[in-house]
């Protein structure tokens, strides 16, 4: 059985251990998945968030889940497109990794991400499934609390990217 598997659908509905947030540095909620996560989760998760002061790029936090179904939210910045020569690969595939150290660190057996920096911050889909799936790949290799990760995916476009990656 694969421990990696994408699904269509809202994050926000997700039952797991932890969904990853795809965030903004500041963490205090915005548009695309990270305005919904912060809708659904209520009013606490703002409060949560406001003690860390932010949070750079490529590094990850973990708040409890609030109203959502899953018990932790776990908020990455990933980064912003600047063309490809700026560190961008890099700093998504700390993004990944770094909310996986934190799910580890909290015995979270199952955990959900959503496409990071695709949305508004303009990463190339194609590039970021398979930098995404990667990452994921590698961490599970040596990890042995997660038993399985899903990329939730907003859209078929977006599904059908992330599928492709993981039958590779």
């Amino acid at each position: 059985m694969s421990r990696l598997k994408a699904i269509q659908g809202d994050i926000t509905q997700v039952r797991v251990d932890a969904i990853v947030n795809a965030a903004n540095t500041t963490l205090m909620g915005g548009g695309g998945v990270d305005g919904a996560i912060h809708r659904a989760a209520g009013p606490g998760l703002y409060a949560a968030c406001e003690r860390f002061h932010g949070c750079p790029t490529g590094e990850a936090r973990i708040t409890s889940g609030f109203n959502l179904p899953s018990r932790y939210i776990i908020h990455t910045p990933g980064p912003v497109w600047h063309g490809g020569n700026h560190g961008e690969d890099e700093l998504l595939a700390n993004s990944y990794r770094n909310s996986l150290r934190l799910a580890e660190e909290n015995n979270c057996h199952t955990v959900a991400f959503p496409s990071i920096s695709t949305g508004v911050y303009a990463f190339p889909l194609d590039r970021a499934a398979r930098i995404a799936v990667t990452t994921i790949r590698d961490f599970l290799k040596t990890d042995h609390v997660i038993d399985e990760v899903t990329m939730v995916c907003f859209d078929p476009t977006t599904y059908a990217a992330y599928q492709k990656e993981i039958n590779k």
